[in-house]
């Protein structure tokens, strides 16, 4: 890419490919980014909210950006770095996350139904209210984020780590919960019919 890109260009969809490109802090909100190659691309600090990223390449971009009510379905997404971005009401419906890292990113409200997540880094992330039935969150690390009142109904989420996490009122409903770790974390209210947790201590849980 040359140094100067033409926002209004990107914003209208015009650019197919934005592999590598400096975007930091780029206005583009509400930008038509369907199918569009942001590979290794530079977000950081950009205005994506409402943005329709949908099929997009994101795999190894810096995307510490505003996300906000954008549309990341059946994005590539693996290697992508969503550190303390703004995701909330974000749409992840079928996208490829494995390997990304959501750690202290804002996601409360976001769909990541039946996605494979596992390994996924989401410490200290804000996921209150969030969909995450039926995922593949096996080894996932959860420690000290906010879940409350999230749907984690069906996930798999087998030697996940919620240590210090907030489950007020989240739903865990037939999850498998085998051998996480759940020390010191909150459960009040928490839904836990038909649960696994075979080699889930909980006497430490708060």
């Amino acid at each position: 890419m040359s140094e100067t890109i033409d926002l209004s260009a990107v914003r209208n969809g015009q650019l197919k490919t934005l592999a590598n490109a400096q975007l930091a802090n780029a206005e583009l909100q509400g930008a038509k980014l369907a199918d569009v190659d942001l590979s290794r691309a530079d977000l950081k600090g950009a205005n994506l909210k409402g943005a329709d990223l949908s099929a997009a390449n994101l795999q190894g971009a810096i995307a510490r950006a505003a996300f906000r009510g954008a549309d990341l379905s059946a994005a590539n997404l693996r290697k992508t770095d969503f550190r303390n971005a703004d995701l909330r009401g974000a749409i992840f419906s079928d996208a490829e996350c494995q390997g990304a890292s959501f750690g202290g990113s804002f996601l409360a409200g976001a769909v990541l139904s039946n996605l494979n997540l596992s390994n996924i880094d989401f410490r200290g992330a804000d996921l209150r209210g969030a969909t995450l039935t039926g995922a593949d969150l096996q080894g996932a690390d959860f420690a000290s984020a906010n879940l409350s009142g999230a749907d984690l109904s069906q996930a798999d989420l087998e030697e996940a780590n919620f240590e210090g996490a907030v489950l007020r009122g989240t739903s865990l409903e037939r999850a498998n919960l085998f051998c996480a770790r759940m020390d010191d974390a909150v459960l009040d209210g928490a839904i836990l019919s038909g649960t696994c947790l075979e080699g889930t201590p909980l006497a430490s849980v708060g």
